[in-house]
This record gives C-alpha cells, structure tokens and sequence, in this order.
C-alpha cells in the first residue's frame, strides 16, 4: 500500500488539497518592499506592557512599509483561555491605535483568524505530508514515551523521539489500520529528514547569522485531539496569510531548525524571520523578564489609571526598538516616531531593559508640546473614568481650565510639570478655590512671621499691580528694595552680607501665600489668572494669622 492510501486511511473526510487552498488564498497585492507581519497571541488575559511591545514591532514594521498587520489568535491550548480574551486583547490594541488590518473581529480575506477554526485547513496539510512520506500516525501511549525518556536517561542520549526510539516510524499499512479499527488514539508525527550531527546556518534579521544542529525529532505535528501545536500551526498560517516577516520571541530560536524542516517539506518560501528579546526589568542586582505577576507596572491598567498617554508610550517603545531613534527624535521633535524609518540592523541584541523614569520623562515631554485644547480633552477623558469629582470641576470650569493649562505652554520652551494626567490635580490645586485650603506653606528662606506680614501688607497696600507683567515685577522689585532686600540677584550673589536677602525671597513669599507653594508655574500668570480679590483674599488669610 502507498503513502496515499495511509493518508486515505487516516484523513477520509478531507477533500481539500493544498492546491484548493492555494487559490483561496492567494498572494497578496502588495508592492515588493511590504511587510505582511502578525501578532500571534493566545487569549490568555489582557495585553501587558511585555506583549504591547512585541505587537509594536511588527505593526511599524507593516505600516511603514504600506504592508499588512494581522492579530491572529493562537487559541490551541483551551485550558488557558479565558472568557472575552480575543475581545480584551483587540480593544488594549485599538485603545494604542494600532492598525491592525486582520484581525478576528473585523475578519479579511485570509482567515479564519483563530487557530481552533482552521482545523480543516490543518487536516488538509497533515493528510498531505503523510502523502508524501513525511509523516506517520504514532501511536505511543504516554507510558510508552515516558519508558523511553527514562531509558535515554539511563543511557545519557538525547531526549526525545527520534532514530531507534521512534517506534512507530516504520509501522505497516496493517498496522495502522488494525490500531485505527481498534480506536487507538493517536497523533501525527514528521518524518524527520535532518541529521543531528549536521549544522543548519539561517539569517536572523536581529541576530545575524545563526549555526545549529540539523532537526531530526520526529516532532508531534497534530495533538491525539487533532489540534497542532504552535510549530505546524504557525507554518500553515503564515504560508496561507502570506506572512512575509516573522517577529517573535527569542525563546524560539532553538527551534528554528525543525520549523525550517516544515517549510521545506511544503516547499513553501520560508520567511525572514526576527527573533526579539522580551522587555526586562532590573529585579535587585539581576535582570529579569517583566512579568504581570510581579511587577505593577507590567499591566496596561497601570498607565490608564495613571492618564499616560499612549502617544508617548509608543514613542517609548521607539527608542527602545532602534538604538538610533533617539537621537533623531531629538533633532526632529516636531515630528512623529511615524515618520522615522526603523529597521532590523539596529534593534537591540542584549534585551531591552523596562525603565519607567524615563518612559515618564518621554511622557512629561510629550504632554508639553501638546496645545491646552489637546491636554484639557485628554484630561476630561481621563478624569471622566478616574476622578469624578476632578471632571465635574474643570468641565465646570472649561475655558478657565484650559488657561490655568496654558500657563507657560504654548511657547518656544514649555514647561514639563506633568508626566501623566493624574499630575495635574495636584500640581494645579491651588488655581480652584474647592480645592484649596492648605494647610502648610512652604515659606523658603523667610520664615519669620513677623516678616513675612510685613512683606504681604506692604505689597498689597502700596505695590500690588497684575495689569502687565513688566510693570508687577517692578514694582516686586521696589518693594524688594523698601524692605532692604536685594532687587539685582547678580549684586546680591557678589555682596549677600549687605542685604537681608533677595528679590527671589520677596517673590516666593508671595508665591507661597497665593499657592502654599515655593515653586510653580510663572507667578504673574497665575496671579492674573486669579484674579485680584482671589489673590487679595488668599493674602488676607496668612496676614489676620
């Protein structure tokens, strides 16, 4: 009996061939440079800071190069998954504007995009490599395999099925069948045409040129329930979605060997493939993958909770997929990370290590270039899901919100006060009288409460003026030199013993009883903000104490 008779016998229901498939599925139109990537995830949970990254890379990748990105969903193992997964992990995607072009909700015209309704399609490209040879039934119980693990064991070989152990290798058509006939379970195996003692070399688009031992396990290709692992699965899907770049962890690269035997037992195109280190983070003295489990910050909710935005996450990931990123940032800070071109020769070998200070500092430059209209819709939105009672007092406040904002942004140097959203409130508390009533006031170097009436009623009797900003911080400076404080700090610096202090202490005295603050925004702007009852009665309150 032939090898098409075996196929005939185990797969009778399968009608399709390769070829009925290859016609479903077509190449794609795309130009000669386009990228068809995909995310591959299993629906185990929400997307983590670990996962968003390695779905950033492909997606750039794809959308510079006018390609296709594809989710598709790698749901074999069903213990694992949960409840709405697919859902979950779709819309953290879309909540980063991803553009995922395929993807299980939206459909396309290469899916199905979860692996559990491509069985069919599966059973069609078993049937035909036991057709040609190249696989075989096994039908070793779990006793059996456990047998011969503790014999190689024994013997100091190496684990697994392969060569003499591989006991089902060369059964008969008789046998099959008598074991088919009695319902003896089964799975599907590769004939492995490799040599272990014989080195493979591959290109990896990140790591170079790779050499490793030849494959030669007769690897399970289809699981006794008749679903395949990831391996065979992975080959079909990407061959049929016409997958050209293939970004994945590096964990796999040990495996590369017996996924380049399955392509050439197809004879399909193998495609360029980019194994990626996982985001880490510094644990102590040691290094570690970022984990959902241990670290808060691995958790998508982490940055939602804390309003940062996921422009500046995404520009995050930027300096950490390409070493060169950064520096053209910085020379080209009107532009997107959109409009950079990243490319595999300059992603990083070691890993990349998680720093949050800095995604915060990325964030904080981020927020300042954006205009007070863009900042107060991000921060409405924010605080709409986080802070009621903060939403319900700036939406009450819209337009003189969006000006306490503007304080020192819109200018060729802005400031860089908030790294997230959630800064904002406290950073800008004492601009709404609901949420001011300090309790202490950070006074700075005059600490003397005598002095510090002294100072407040002076100002508020003789030289309080916010009609222009040059006139204010003139008569600041009178008041300053009335007092017999200095007014010209490059003068105080050069002879302090002179005076009983400085034009800078005079003004933080009247910051601080405006704010409770020593240190804030541009102090003119915030006081015309205000308004002169407003300040009036703020200063009124520190000097009847």
């Amino acid at each position: 009996m032939t090898n098409k008779d075996l196929a005939e016998l185990l797969y009778p229901n399968v009608t399709k061939t390769i070829e009925d498939y290859e016609k479903m599925y077509p190449e794609r139109n795309l130009t000669e440079n386009s990228m068809v990537t995909r995310f591959a995830p299993s629906p185990t949970g929400r997307v983590h800071m670990g996962n968003l990254f390695a779905s950033f890379i492909p997606q750039v990748f794809a959308k510079q190069s006018n390609g296709v990105f594809i989710l598709r969903i790698e749901d074999t193992d069903g213990k694992r998954a949960i409840e709405n997964g697919i859902e979950l992990i779709l819309d953290d995607l879309k909540n980063y504007n991803y553009q995922i072009d395929e993807n299980p909700i939206d459909g396309g015209n290469y899916g199905p995009y979860i692996q559990t309704e491509r069985k069919e399609i599966y059973d069609c490209f078993a049937k035909y490599l036991v057709s040609i040879g190249r696989a075989y039934p096994c039908f070793c119980s779990e006793d059996d395999l456990e047998e011969m693990r503790k014999e190689q064991e024994e013997k100091k070989e190496r684990i697994g099925y392969y060569g003499k152990y591989a006991k089902c290798r060369n059964l008969t058509y008789e046998e099959v069948k008598k074991h088919i006939d009695n319902g003896d379970k089964f799975v599907i195996r590769l004939k492995s045409l490799g040599d272990f003692n014989k080195k493979i070399i591959f290109k990896d688009l990140i790591k170079g040129t790779i050499e490793l031992p030849e494959n030669d396990l007769d690897q399970v290709l289809i699981k006794s329930d008749g679903i395949p692992p990831y391996a065979f699965a992975h080959v079909v899907d990407d061959h049929l979605m016409r997958v050209t770049h293939i970004t994945r962890d590096d964990s796999y690269i040990s495996s590369v060997p017996y996924h380049i035997e399955l392509w050439k037992a197809f004879g399909f195109k193998i495609p360029k493939y980019a194994h990626i280190l996982p985001l880490c983070i510094k644990d102590g003295t040691t290094i570690r993958k970022i984990s959902k489990r241990k670290d808060p910050e691995a958790a998508i909710s982490f940055y939602h909770e804390r309003g940062i935005p996921t422009e500046a996450i995404k520009l995050y990931f930027a300096t950490l997929l390409n070493s060169n990123f950064e520096e053209w940032y910085l020379q080209n800070q009107d532009k997107s990370y959109e409009d950079f071109t990243f490319t595999f020769n300059k992603m990083s070998t070691s890993g990349s290590l998680f720093d949050l200070e800095k995604l915060l500092n990325i964030s904080k430059n981020y927020i300042s270039k954006l205009t007070k209209d863009e900042v107060y819709d991000n921060l409405s939105k924010w605080a709409s899901i986080y802070d009621h009672d903060f939403y319900d007092l700036i939406t009450k406040y819209e337009d003189y919100t969006k000006e306490v904002l503007n304080i020192e942004r819109e200018q060729k140097k802005p400031r860089k006060d908030y790294a997230s959203y959630s800064d904002i409130k406290n950073q800008t508390f004492y601009m709404y009288d609901e949420l001011y009533n300090p309790k202490e006031y950070d006074w700075g170097n005059i600490t003397d409460r005598e002095e510090i009436k002294k100072i407040l009623t002076l100002y508020m009797e003789k030289y309080f003026d916010i009609s222009d900003k040059d006139i204010w911080f003139d008569k600041i400076k009178k008041l300053t030199e009335e007092l017999g404080y200095s007014s010209n700090m490059k003068e105080y610096k050069e002879n302090p013993d002179k005076y009983k202090g400085s034009v800078a202490d005079i003004s933080t005295v009247i910051r601080v009883a405006v704010t409770s603050k020593s240190m804030t925004p541009d102090l003119y702007a915030i006081m015309k903000l205000l308004g002169k009852n407003r300040v009036q009665k703020r200063i009124d309150k520190i000097t009847e104490k």
